[in-house]
């Protein structure tokens, strides 16, 4: 169960103001939060080998290892490659169209049925496997070189026989994804005061789609017309968008522009539009990419994923961040020193 961001910034509100010391902003809270999540979920690592190391109990409810099990599952991902090109697959990516991989598991050659796991090799060593014909890569071995945000996948399908066409499906990563940034989102009130915004998968859209992001284009009137369209599907959770579409004599789609920005969209969703709303035929799809997202707005919430086991943690970490921006060194002795007694009652 993760921990509602709401309960923690009004903790610290209060604490803050109790003799007041000071105010955090939403936007410092969201900075400091972010940070203070990323800290203690680095920290689990750390705290899972030391574990390791350590006596476990069998009791019910009291293995730390397990707890500890429990706390990363909710960051472990299966996932397809997001892209691919000549046998070089990238690692998967979150919604907003960014590496997704914190800490990568294994990768599975999901081309052949049984899915073997792909053994990572360097450069060096990949030269020296293909030199013999018995360690060379195989469609039940197959080995790869890890890059910068990609990895390269021998064999490359389009050597098997038959050739197969490649894909992103192709490959399969397992791995710790990275946190999702914490987000108090709000709406100004009359006199100027936050509101807190409760929904989730807040961002609208810009107020234009790339048209390079068309996929596949309407059979439209051959005339210049601009139409209206509020009815589409989605793949995706976006609602509430409206399109003015613009066709030239070509019966071409060349300009998108988006009269409501509606909310809930994502990288990759896939719009899908019916000719007939543009007084022809077949369907206008388009994909959207990072452009076609607004995520400079301040309402929408995201709460901390962490489990809520470590709220106190986590409101303590902040005060201590925010004695720092008000400049209070009281509120950061005194943050620090509940941390450092909580962490050996922990570690006992």
């Amino acid at each position: 169960m993760d921990i509602n961001v709401n309960t923690v910034y009004r903790t610290v509100l209060s604490i803050l103001n109790k003799e007041q010391r000071g105010y955090l902003t939403p936007d410092e809270f969201n900075r400091v939060a972010t940070q203070v999540q990323l800290e203690l979920f680095e920290k689990f690592f750390d705290d899972y080998n030391q574990y390791l190391r350590m006596p476990k109990t069998n009791e019910e409810f009291a293995s730390r290892v397990d707890h500890m099990i429990d706390a990363m599952q909710v960051f472990e991902e299966y996932k397809s490659s997001s892209s691919f090109a000549n046998g070089i697959y990238g690692y998967p990516q979150d919604s907003i169209g960014n590496n997704e991989v914190y800490r990568l598991g294994s990768i599975y050659f999901a081309a052949v049925n049984d899915t073997p796991e792909v053994e990572i090799v360097n450069r060096r060593q990949y030269k020296q496997q293909i030199l013999s014909p018995l360690t060379q890569p195989s469609i039940h071995f197959p080995i790869g070189i890890l890059n910068k945000d990609t990895v390269e996948v021998y064999p490359k399908t389009t050597s098997f026989n038959p050739p197969v066409n490649p894909s992103n499906q192709d490959i399969k990563f397992s791995y710790i994804r990275k946190p999702k940034d914490v987000r108090w989102g709000y709406n100004l009130g009359s006199v100027g005061q936050y509101i807190y915004d409760n929904l989730t998968s807040p961002f609208p859209l810009s107020n234009s789609i790339d048209i390079a992001s068309i996929s596949t284009q309407p059979t439209a009137p051959s005339a210049s017309t601009t139409t209206s369209v509020n009815a589409y599907t989605t793949t995706g959770l976006g609602v509430n968008a409206t399109f003015s579409i613009t066709t030239n004599a070509n019966s071409v789609v060349n300009s998108i522009v988006v009269v409501s920005v509606g909310s809930g969209f994502s990288v990759g969703d896939t719009i899908t539009i019916g000719g007939n709303l543009l007084g022809g035929s077949g369907n206008l799809v388009f994909n959207l990419n990072s452009s076609s997202i607004n995520t400079a707005v301040t309402t929408g919430s995201t709460n901390f994923e962490i489990d809520v086991s470590q709220q106190t943690e986590v409101v303590l970490e902040i005060l201590k961040y925010s004695g720092i921006i008000i400049r209070d060194p009281q509120v950061i002795q005194a943050a620090q020193q509940e941390l450092v007694q909580n962490e050996a009652n922990e570690k006992r």
